[in-house]
């Protein structure tokens, strides 16, 4: 069946929920996860560059430290599970987009991801980053809610 599973977090409970059904079905199932965290782009509007430098070298060490303790969560929830784990962050960009192209060049036959259910204009306005990867993931896609 599936042997090889992403695992996008964005570190927020329902991501974690979703981490751990995933490692709970990897287990079952004999499979390997990949953990994934990815940084979205540094946007910022002003008018003094020298602010921009800056912000965005503080915005980078705290979005990886962030990542940092998101991927642990996923190690921690595989090892306890006895399932074989590796991780990786990625940045800039779509999120769904490295989604997706992590689950291409990993080699996995599943993702697992979480959905924060946003509908109506907060889901137009926020878009979904599950909606995205469900229209174009060339593999299933396991939701959580």
């Amino acid at each position: 069946m599936f042997k090889h599973m992403l695992l996008p977090t964005d570190g927020s409970a329902i991501s974690e929920s979703a981490v751990r059904t995933g490692v709970d079905l990897a287990r079952s199932l004999g499979a390997r996860v990949t953990g994934l965290h990815v940084i979205p782009p540094f946007h910022v509007l002003t008018s003094q560059v020298a602010m921009l430098e800056d912000a965005r070298a503080e915005y980078e060490r705290e979005s990886m430290a962030l990542a940092i303790r998101h991927l642990e969560f996923i190690v921690r929830t595989a090892a306890s599970h006895a399932v074989a784990c590796d991780t990786l962050t990625e940045s800039g960009g779509d999120v769904y987009q490295s989604i997706l192209d992590v689950a291409r060049t990993r080699g996995c036959d599943l993702i697992v991801m979480a959905s924060h259910g946003r509908r109506g204009i907060a889901g137009i306005l926020i878009g979904s980053q599950t909606q995205h990867v469900l229209t174009h993931a060339r593999v299933p896609v396991l939701v959580c809610r």
